[in-house]
C-alpha cells in the first residue's frame, strides 16, 4: 500500500506523518477539570494501545488542569478549542502538546494570530479541524450544499490563513458524518496539501452503527494511502475507540501485534456456547504477551472446525459437552467443555514460554 507524502510533524514524544506509523488517538468523556477522573482515564486508554489523547478545554479551570494531567501521562496530549482564543493561549502555557482550532471559530485574524504566535514561541503544532456541520454558508451557497469540495475548500483557506502567518507546524482534520462524503473530501486534500491528516468519521453513532461507519470510512481512506493518525468516534466508552482503530489498522496490514480471534458465525450443528466462549477467548488474549502475530481459532462443532482452523496457530472446536483442541489443523487432544477455556489458556502460556527461548 501506498502512503501519500506528508511532512513529519512532532506532538510531544511522537511524530506523525512522513511514512510514520499511523498513531491511534481517541478524546476523554470525563470534564477535563476533575483531573483525578481524567487521569485516570487516559491511563486506562494508554493501556488499550492509545497513542495520542484529546480533552476538551471550555474553561480557564479546563486549561489550567492540564499541566497536573501532563504531569500523570505519558502519551501526547491534545487541548480542544472552540471559540475562544485565550483558551488556546493557556491550554499551551500549561503544556497542551498539540491545539485543535477552527480558526473560523476563533473570530478576529489579530485572535488567531494570537494562538499562532502563542504556538510558534513553543513549537506546538495546530490541528485545524473543519467539520461539515460547520461550513461556512458562502461555500453552502457555491456548492449547492455541504460538500467535499465545499469541507476541502474551508479548509484550505484555513491552512492558508495560518501559513500567510508564516506557520506551517499543522495538521488537517476534515470530517463529516457522511461517510462517502468523508471518503471523497480525504481524497480530494490529499492531492492538494502535503500536511498530515487526522481521519475519522464524526459523530458515527453507537458501538454497532459507529464501528460500521468508521470501519467502511476509515478503511476505503486508508487503503488508499491517506491518513496519518485516526480516531474511531463512538457514542461510548472511549476505550471501545481504540479497540475498534487497532483491529482496523490490523485489519489493513498498517499495524502489526497482538493475538487475532478468529470463530464461526455458528449454525445448527452447534451445541456448545459458542459466542460467550468466543468473547472469553477474545478478552483473555487481549491481555496476553509474547504471542504477537499468532492466529487463534473459534469453531463451533467437530464436523469443520478442525479443517476451518488449519489456518490458525491454535483453536478449539466445540461438541457436546466436550471439545477438541487444534495446532495447525490437527486435533491435539479431547477436552470436557468446561475446562475448555482453561486448556487452551495453558497452551498459549506454553508457546509464550517457547518463544522466549
Amino acid at each position: 500500500m501506498t502512503r501519500y507524502d506528508t511532512r513529519v510533524i512532532a506532538i510531544g514524544n511522537r511524530v506523525i506523518g512522513g511514512g510514520n506509523p499511523v498513531l491511534i488517538q481517541s478524546m476523554c468523556n470525563t470534564k477535563t477539570e476533575d483531573t483525578a477522573s481524567t487521569i485516570a482515564q487516559i491511563r486506562r486508554l494508554e493501556e488499550a494501545g492509545c497513542e495520542i489523547i484529546r480533552v476538551a478545554v471550555p474553561t480557564m479551570e479546563a486549561a489550567s488542569a492540564i499541566s497536573q494531567i501532563k504531569k500523570e501521562i505519558h502519551i501526547p496530549l491534545v487541548a480542544d478549542i472552540h471559540f475562544d482564543y485565550r483558551l488556546a493561549i493557556a491550554a499551551m502555557e500549561n503544556g497542551a502538546d498539540k491545539i485543535r482550532i477552527n480558526p473560523g471559530n476563533i473570530g478576529s485574524i489579530d485572535r488567531v494570530k494570537a494562538v499562532v504566535n502563542a504556538a510558534k514561541e513553543r513549537g506546538i503544532p495546530i490541528r485545524v479541524g473543519v467539520n461539515s456541520g460547520s461550513l461556512e454558508k458562502g461555500l453552502i451557497a457555491k456548492y449547492g450544499g455541504v460538500t467535499a469540495e465545499g469541507i476541502v475548500e474551508s479548509a484550505l483557506d484555513k491552512v492558508k490563513m495560518i501559513e500567510d502567518m508564516d506557520y506551517g507546524n499543522l495538521v488537517i482534520s476534515i470530517k463529516s458524518s457522511d461517510v462517502l462524503m468523508c471518503i471523497r473530501a480525504h481524497e480530494l486534500i490529499a492531492q492538494k496539501a502535503d500536511y498530515p491528516l487526522h481521519v475519522g468519521i464524526t459523530e458515527s453513532g453507537t458501538l454497532l452503527s459507529g464501528n460500521i461507519k468508521s470501519a467502511v470510512g476509515l478503511g476505503i481512506i486508508l487503503y488508499q494511502g491517506i491518513g496519518d493518525t485516526i480516531r474511531v468516534s463512538l457514542t461510548g466508552d472511549p476505550a471501545e475507540e481504540v479497540k475498534s482503530a487497532k483491529r482496523i489498522l490490523k485489519t489493513l496490514g498498517l499495524r502489526g501485534g497482538g493475538v487475532e480471534v478468529v470463530s464461526c458465525p455458528t449454525c445448527g450443528r452447534t451445541r456448545i456456547d459458542l459466542i460467550g466462549l468466543a468473547n472469553q477467548v477474545e478478552t483473555m488474549v487481549s491481555g496476553l504477551e509474547g504471542l504477537d502475530g499468532l492466529k487463534v481459532a473459534v469453531m463451533g462443532c467437530v464436523v469443520n472446525g478442525p479443517g476451518e482452523a488449519k489456518e490458525a496457530d491454535i483453536g478449539i472446536a466445540g461438541g457436546i459437552g466436550e471439545g477438541l483442541l487444534i495446532k495447525k489443523g490437527k486435533i491435539i487432544r479431547k477436552v470436557p467443555e468446561d475446562q475448555l477455556l482453561g486448556a487452551l489458556e495453558a497452551e498459549l502460556a506454553a508457546m509464550a514460554e517457547e518463544r522466549k527461548k
